[in-house]
């Protein structure tokens, strides 16, 4: 539990930090990591990369994963 929460933490800030946004806040930034990383093992899966291998693989999935989800959330916004 505190594992994904830190993965998750860091994944959403590096991606608001990518994005070059604020970011959305402490909160809203772990969960768009929780679910960045959600969404990054299953696209890295479905190009058929492996998506274990420690921490390090586990937050950059997450930032992948969150970026998209900062893209489409950035997205949304303006629509």
């Amino acid at each position: 539990m505190i594992y994904a929460l830190v993965v998750g933490l860091i994944s959403g800030w590096a991606a608001g930090k990518i994005m070059k946004g604020g970011g959305y806040g402490i909160i809203v930034d772990i969960i768009l990591g929780l679910l960045g990383g959600f969404v990054g093992s299953w696209l890295l899966g479905v190009l058929g990369f492996a998506t274990s291998g420690g921490i390090i693989a586990d937050v950059i999935v997450g930032i992948i994963g969150a970026v998209i989800l900062v893209g489409i959330t950035r997205l949304i916004k303006k629509a």
